[in-house]
């Protein structure tokens, strides 16, 4: 296949296109391309001018749209004149993709009130719950089995979280308390970590590739405070107070700031050695209900990605979620969204500006959850408004409202290649939703109550309020019993074809 460069925009059965990466830099001068290439040969031309030596796999976007046919169909379909050069951007894909299987996998039973929390461990081998029983468990994903039950907690388990070395994980609680624990032993480590006078309304560890082993990470609580804990010295060693009302979320990033949300309807990026306010992010006129980072996913993963590589020690798993972070946020800044009750979303770039970069409108009512796709290309935002809208994580373009729900939608999630959206409504079904077609993929009814509590990125997997865990293949609709958690086990298809189970 002949590619010339030129600086006419047709030639015969040609047409001069543009290639440039999501940031909107040019790969090279405009070229000719016959209109009969389609995205195999536009992988082939990108890893090319990339200079990759080994083939990487990409998907091409046209105004937002990705191109799925040949040129010529998509200008015929389109009615796109070829007088113009044609803008076509390419995004890395991962190299595996999540494959829907059908069967049931297993129930694991043990709390005996409703589980309020559940969470990943970083390498995806474990997960951690959290229950109105008082107590955490850890259970086995090979196996499906119960590990440890943790006891120590007084009141409901409202959150937990791992640190992304896998080494600790933390439960806070309706009084506000948080505990540490071990997870290869399921003890308590130490005393409880008191401070907050009410409840613990979020917790964000520090990104291992700014500290290995982990040792710290901060809470936010209905009381309005924030606080950055060390788990080695088994106390508080910052406060960042300023907020005026409840602090309902908080993100650390990679960066190493800190960013709270508020019902203040403020959010407040603090420096992490003296708690200091960096800057105030003002904009929404209602509360901030949730927080999303665009690094996100390899923050909290860490060192450890689809391979399922192990590190002999902590600065080699520093050094590996290092090449992780860079590999993924590239030369673009760290991005950051909020979603309000105020039915709006802002996209901030917070390290350079207090001021947003765009403001996302179209929902009709309170956003519930944003959340961004693992490679940080899309953004999604789920409502009251029964909807879950799609937008262009770097730009914050519209792209897509996806319809289904007859319910408010409290909860979405990504699979792990970024091509499938998971969402969770009060009218008690799950959606999977294709963001290639923007069409349903899969309808996951049964439940006979709200789906609404917490979505974990990892594979594809939503908890809810249940004193069950029951494990079900990937994208299987079935009926469950109430307050059940469904945990969505998939197949990974690398892009060489080996198959693999995540």
């Amino acid at each position: 296949m002949a590619v010339e460069e030129g600086t006419s925009t047709s030639s015969g059965n040609t047409v001069m296109c543009l290639l440039t990466n999501p940031e909107g830099e040019p790969l090279g001068a405009p070229l000719y391309l016959p209109q009969n290439v389609g995205p195999p040969q536009l992988q082939e031309i990108v890893n090319k001018l990339l200079n990759n030596d080994e083939k990487l796999p990409y998907a091409f976007y046209i105004s937002d749209q990705e191109l799925v046919v040949q040129l010529e169909s998509y200008l015929a379909q389109k009615k796109v004149s070829v007088e113009k050069v044609l803008r076509i951007v390419y995004q890395p894909q991962a190299v595996f993709r999540i494959r829907p299987v059908n069967r049931c996998s297993a129930t694991i039973a043990g709390h005996t009130e409703a589980v309020l929390s559940v969470s990943f461990s970083p390498d995806g081998k474990h997960l951690a719950s959290g229950s109105g029983d008082t107590t955490v468990r850890l259970w086995d994903l090979n196996t499906q089995t119960p590990l440890f039950t943790c006891t120590g907690h007084k009141n409901w388990v409202l959150f937990i979280a791992w640190s992304p070395d896998g080494k600790h994980l933390v439960s806070g609680s309706k009084s506000g308390e948080l505990l540490l624990w071990d997870p290869q032993t399921g003890k308590q480590l130490g005393g409880p970590l008191t401070g907050h006078k009410k409840w613990i309304t979020a917790i964000s560890w520090e990104p291992v590739h700014l500290q290995a082993p982990s040792r710290r990470f901060v809470s936010a609580s209905k009381d309005g405070d924030a606080r950055i804990w060390d788990t080695s010295l088994k106390k508080c060693v910052i406060s960042l107070t300023g907020h005026t009302l409840a602090v309902t979320c908080v993100k650390w990033g990679g960066d190493g700031h800190i960013y709270t949300g508020s019902q203040d309807c403020t959010i407040k990026v603090w420096e992490t050695t003296q708690g200091k306010l960096i800057r105030e992010l003002k904009g929404h006129g209602h509360w901030v209900n949730s927080l999303a980072l665009s690094t996100e996913y390899v923050l909290r993963t860490g060192a450890y990605d689809h391979t399922g590589k192990t590190f002999s020690s902590p600065e080699d798993m520093k050094e590996a979620a290092l090449a992780r972070y860079k590999k993924m946020r590239g030369n673009a800044p760290e991005r950051l969204v909020s979603g309000s009750d105020d039915f709006t979303m802002f996209l901030w770039e917070p390290a350079l500006s207090k001021h947003h970069k765009a403001r996302l409108t179209g929902h009709q009512q309170l956003v519930n959850h944003v959340y961004f796709s693992p490679d940080g290309q899309w953004l999604a935002s789920a409502s009251f408004d029964k909807s879950v809208k799609l937008w262009n994580g770097i730009t914050g373009t519209f792209i897509a409202t996806f319809r289904g729900h007859v319910g408010p939608v409290y909860q979405i999630s990504w699979s792990a290649d970024s091509r499938l959206l998971l969402s969770g409504s009060k009218d008690s079904t799950l959606k999977v939703w294709d963001i290639r077609t923007h069409k349903l993929k899969e309808d996951l009814p049964g439940h006979a109550d709200e789906v609404k509590s917490r979505l974990s990125e990892v594979l594809i997997k939503i908890c809810l309020s249940t004193s069950r865990i029951i494990t079900w293949s990937t994208l299987l609709g079935v009926f469950v019993p109430d307050y059940s958690i469904l945990l969505f086990f998939c197949f990974v298809e690398n892009w060489d074809g080996i198959l693999g189970i995540s």
